[in-house]
């Protein structure tokens, strides 16, 4: 069976249900083409884009870089209805990360892109995902406080509202919303203050 793209390219044919290219130009070309759809599709497609208005975005979103939560800190944001509304700052440990004297360069780091989100994208809040288990909190503090899930909220709490009142005195104009998730990606809320 041959088969052609809408632009009349010949993408070859078929043997036992795979198709096969006949050159490195038709494979290149195809390439070209699927990479060209990639790139059109966000332009046509981005409903949550057009009602955007250019440069706005609700939140800036700080969580850990702990490989295991990406995938439901997106879903979790996705849930809230902020898909493509917030920035994201990743740092291992996420306040504790933007807070240690152990790495300084990441609590300015954390400081020069709250200031440039507010500034390119007017955000109105910033949200502090810490989460369980965090690998991050036993290096820096030197203990394990997940064995015990009580302290490890405490431990975590501590560490949220500190940097939440950090960036009330910095940032007195914007929200902050302290939040924990845990590995099966439920999320709570910490208040600000105990």
């Amino acid at each position: 069976m041959q088969y052609r793209h809408s632009s009349g390219v010949d993408l070859g044919s078929t043997c036992c249900g795979s198709p096969r290219h006949r050159s490195r130009r038709t494979f290149l070309t195809i390439a070209a083409l699927g990479a060209g759809a990639a790139m059109v599709a966000p332009l046509t497609t981005g409903a949550a884009r057009a009602a955007q208005p250019a440069g706005e975005v609700d939140a800036l979103l700080l969580s850990c870089m702990d490989y295991r939560l990406i995938d439901d800190i997106g879903r979790y944001m996705d849930g809230r209805g902020l898909t493509n509304r917030y920035d994201h700052v990743i740092l291992a440990g996420a306040s504790l990360g933007a807070l240690t004297d152990q790495k300084k360069a990441w609590g300015e780091a954390f400081w020069d892109h709250v200031a440039v989100a507010k500034q390119l994208h007017r955000i109105r809040r910033v949200m502090v995902m810490d989460h369980r288990d965090c690998g991050a909190y036993r290096v820096f503090l030197k203990t394990d406080v997940a064995a015990d899930p009580d302290r490890e909220t405490a431990v975590h709490a501590d560490q949220l509202r500190a940097l939440g009142a950090a960036i009330k005195a910095r940032h007195p104009d914007l929200e902050v919303e302290l939040l924990l998730m845990a590995l099966d990606g439920s999320v709570e809320s910490i208040a600000e203050s105990a």
